[in-house]
């Protein structure tokens, strides 16, 4: 998700993504914990955009 996407989501929507993207990275970390994911970047990427969300939610909250 880039940094575009994250900017024209409505807070209330942003919010609910960051909750359904976290409970994501949570399920890929135990699968790969058990067996490895054919993509393991995947992790990565998941946990920058879980950044990205929450950094925009601070400065929406900072800018009220």
């Amino acid at each position: 998700m880039k940094i575009k996407e994250v900017r024209e989501l409505a807070t209330k929507d942003l919010a609910e993504k960051l909750e359904a993207t976290e409970e994501v990275l949570h399920q890929m970390k135990l699968n790969h914990s058990v067996t490895p994911l054919e993509n393991p970047s995947q992790i990565k990427a998941t946990r920058r955009d879980i950044a990205r969300m929450k950094t925009e939610l601070r400065q929406r909250e900072l800018n009220k």
